[in-house]
């Protein structure tokens, strides 16, 4: 795990990468929980039976929105930032799903820290590479640069 205690070391962090996570199981039960806190309620999500018999997947899958809320949580396993007095999300340059993530998989989150840009003296923002990758599949489920200003 890295640790950013300062604008400086996150400048010098850039380009490293900070490791995997945990595996963590997206099973049906959390699928679910997440359609009924958004309403997305869409079959390929939580209609199990009409999911195996109607969807190219062969089943249920998860959300893409999920697979990417799940980001942050994962990625404390990776890196932390001491020190702040606050961290905030900041947005998101590029998001791409590339491979879904079936109901009952199992995913963890590789981070690499992009860029470090000095707002100001006490504010830096960290544009972070999280690469979700889906257990047993050669192609990852998501990549997303996440954006997090860091303030002093």
């Amino acid at each position: 795990m890295r640790v950013i205690s300062s604008i400086g070391e996150a400048i010098e962090a850039v380009g490293h990468d900070f490791g995997a996570s945990g595996w963590i199981t997206v099973d049906q039960q959390r699928i679910n929980a997440f359609a009924d806190a958004t309403g997305d309620q869409q079959w390929i999500h939580v209609d199990v039976e009409r999911a195996r018999m109607e969807s190219p997947f062969g089943g249920p899958i998860a959300h893409g929105l999920l697979t990417l809320s799940l980001i942050p949580a994962l990625s404390k396993d990776n890196y932390r930032v001491d020190n702040a007095k606050m961290g905030i999300n900041y947005g998101l340059n590029r998001v791409r799903f590339l491979a879904p993530v079936p109901a009952g998989s199992r995913v963890r989150v590789r981070s690499e820290l992009v860029d470090a840009t000095k707002v100001n003296d006490t504010t830096v923002d960290l544009i972070v590479r999280h690469t979700v990758e889906l257990d047993g599949s050669a192609k990852p489920a998501a990549v997303a640069e996440m954006i997090a200003r860091m303030i002093f």
